[in-house]
């Protein structure tokens, strides 16, 4: 394995994700890359953020109504940044990409010739499932590549 792509959210269980990617990559030295896709900027403005490996959420909240894409894209590859600083590599590449999350996940990981994609998977039940689909059910159905899923749901944030 030569490659491992770690997509990751700012859902608090991110860091789970980030660092579980990171041992996975380490233990068959594999070079670690980590993905974030950016949504809608209204989505965010509905998240509580908690300090996610450093990040402790947007400067600034006007971006999320101005819909400024290039300031998302910005404080996602700070997101980035501190998530690579918390787990203590340099080398780690990062990468910050905007479109439908699953099909950009599935196009990076072909795109870089990632060997694994790594992802969590919140386990989301009811009408949030109808509405927000599972990312990790459509990279699964679509995938050729091994994809290592991280459970999150009993992830507890204190």
């Amino acid at each position: 394995m030569k490659k491992i792509l770690i997509a990751v959210d700012y859902h608090p269980s991110a860091q789970m994700v980030a660092e579980a990617g990171y041992l996975l990559a380490k233990s068959v030295q594999a070079k670690p890359v980590l993905l974030h896709v950016t949504a809608n900027p209204a989505y965010y403005a509905t998240l509580d953020y908690s300090p996610i490996m450093g990040f402790a959420g947007f400067n600034n909240l006007d971006i999320l109504h101005k819909d400024d894409t290039d300031e998302l894209m910005r404080s996602a590859q700070y997101y980035l940044d501190k998530s690579k600083s918390h787990l203590g590599d340099d080398n780690i590449e990062t990468l910050v990409k905007s479109g439908n999350i699953a099909e950009t996940i599935l196009d990076t990981a072909n795109e870089i010739q990632a060997d694994v994609i790594v992802m969590g998977t919140h386990s989301r039940t009811g009408l949030e499932k109808v509405l927000v689909g599972s990312v990790a059910k459509l990279v699964l159905e679509k995938t050729e590549l091994p994809l290592f899923i991280i459970p999150t749901k009993n992830f507890k944030t204190d």
